[in-house]
């Protein structure tokens, strides 16, 4: 049978973004989004069982996943890379997805993230979420922003991470990374000690819940530059995503507190290439005079009218993006319609 540790290296050669590890399959990789099955035979439950306790590093982890029945938490090996496992029970048996993470930041070339988003390097205050489904590439953005800032601007950076994702080293900034879970138990308690970290910078992992969203609309509020991701997929939804969290007396003030502190919105998704593997599209909201009033106002909904028509300031809608995408083949027609928001629209703008 394979040796775990070798199953995590060929996970990194083959730049793979995730290993499934389960009963009655081979152990699987996911590359370019697609699952790709090792040569190796089908996985018993003793197997699942010997190559998941190998994960385990802390004795208190392998007993919460026996009392709870699932478990997540991140390993290093050293010379390969960083890994966060998620271990799970499934039909009775143990069942693993790990999350293959690097140690490095790409070059921000290959990226292929647009001037825009990395310009949001520049703030100096303020929030800026980017948003996604899982795995759409959101740390791999906010971690090339940071890189940006550590780089070329004197400032202490704190990250609040579960798990750390991108590891920094200290440029011209100094970057504190903290792991919930290990350096902190919880976001919120990471979040609330930050603000007596001088930071000037704050990269929080996840908005989880709705302490962790009010801490860091206080700590953009009081002058300090947040960076945070979201599961949703859009500008507007997002802004309703924050609202909604809050109590209805609380709304009209969380909207105006919100037109006043974010500066922008990143929307993305990953779309399958056939020479690329995966391309990045973007939708980027701006927070202009006018953005901040239709937040403060309740006007959301007029937000996705505000980015077609805001070109000239640096906003892209989701469909312009992927008709840019298909314009120059980088993707196809088809992975174009799938990912758009809207069809007719995307057919205009690749009319035009």
């Amino acid at each position: 049978m394979i040796d775990i540790n070798d199953l995590l290296r060929i996970s990194v050669e083959k730049n793979a973004s995730d290993i499934f590890i389960t009963v009655g399959i081979p152990p699987t990789l996911k590359v370019d989004g697609s699952l790709v099955k090792l040569d190796h035979p089908k996985l018993s439950p003793e197997d699942t069982e010997s190559l998941i306790k190998k994960l385990f590093k802390l004795d208190e982890h392998y007993e919460e996943y026996l009392k709870y029945g699932d478990k997540d938490f991140s390993i290093s090996l050293k010379g390969v890379g960083r890994f966060r496992v998620d271990v799970y029970q499934q039909r009775g048996s143990m069942a693993a997805a790990i999350r293959v993470l690097k140690f490095e930041t790409n070059n921000i070339k290959d990226l292929r993230i647009p001037d825009t988003v990395l310009d949001f390097y520049k703030k100096t205050k303020g929030l800026v979420l980017v948003t996604g489904p899982t795995g759409s590439g959101k740390s791999t953005t906010i971690s090339a922003i940071l890189d940006l800032i550590n780089k070329n601007r004197d400032c202490h950076i704190i990250t609040i991470e579960d798990p750390i994702e991108h590891l920094h080293k200290h440029d011209k900034s100094i970057v504190d990374q903290r792991e919930v879970g290990i350096d902190s138990k919880s976001y919120k308690g990471a979040l609330r000690s930050a603000l007596r970290q001088a930071p000037d910078v704050i990269f929080i992992g996840e908005m989880r819940d709705y302490e962790t969203i009010s801490i860091a609309l206080t700590a953009a509020e009081t002058g300090h530059l947040v960076f945070s991701t979201l599961h949703t997929i859009g500008s507007a939804k997002t802004i309703d995503r924050i609202v909604d969290v809050f109590p209805a007396n609380q709304q009209q003030q969380v909207r105006v507190q919100l037109s006043t502190v974010l500066e922008g919105v990143i929307s993305q998704q990953l779309i399958p290439s056939e020479d690329f593997g995966r391309i990045p599209a973007f939708e980027i909201l701006i927070a202009t005079p006018a953005v901040r009033n239709m937040i403060r106002s309740g006007k959301v909904p007029q937000i996705e009218a505000a980015i077609q028509t805001g070109r000239s300031e640096g906003m892209v809608s989701m469909d312009v993006s992927l008709a840019e995408l298909y314009k120059k083949k980088l993707i196809s027609k088809e992975n174009a319609e799938l990912y758009s928001v809207n069809v007719e629209a995307l057919e205009r703008y690749i009319d035009d």
